[in-house]
This record gives structure tokens, sequence and C-alpha cells, in this order.
């Protein structure tokens, strides 16, 4: 994977997440989860390091914008 660059992480909240996993079915659905909950770059594929098992991603994430549908993922319990 290329180096993380200075821009990057130019502002607090910014993250840069290197995911490794088996295959693309199970990174690209790691990226989905993160997707969910706060804003990330789009990751249209992955790569494969010659020699090594797996596959890898690198997805920019923005903690700062947390997304609607992560604001309650569980119904608040009602009081009886």
């Amino acid at each position: 994977m290329d180096p993380i660059r200075e821009a990057h992480l130019s502002e607090p909240g910014l993250l840069v997440i290197d995911v490794a996993g088996f295959d693309d079915a199970t990174v690209l659905a790691f990226q989905a989860a993160i997707a969910r909950i706060w804003g990330t770059s789009s990751v249209e594929r992955t790569t494969r390091d010659a020699g090594q098992p797996g596959v890898r991603l690198r997805m920019y994430t923005d903690l700062r914008q947390v997304l609607e549908e992560a604001s309650s993922p569980v119904p608040a319990p009602s009081a009886t």
C-alpha cells in the first residue's frame, strides 16, 4: 500500500484505515459497516500483495460526519 500522507490526516477526526481480510467480500463488508456509521471514501477495489494471502483495502473515514442511520441502531426500551 502507498504511504499515508500528512494531507490524509490534516484535521482532527480524520482516519486512514488499512483493512486486511481473507477475501473481497469480507473486507468490503467491513467497509460497508463503517460507511453506515461515518462518512467514508468509496472503495471500488481491493489489492493483493504478491506472495501474501488475502486482500487489502484502504479507506478514509471522517469521524465528524456521523450519519443519521447510526444515531439509534436499537430502539430505546419503553417504560412500563
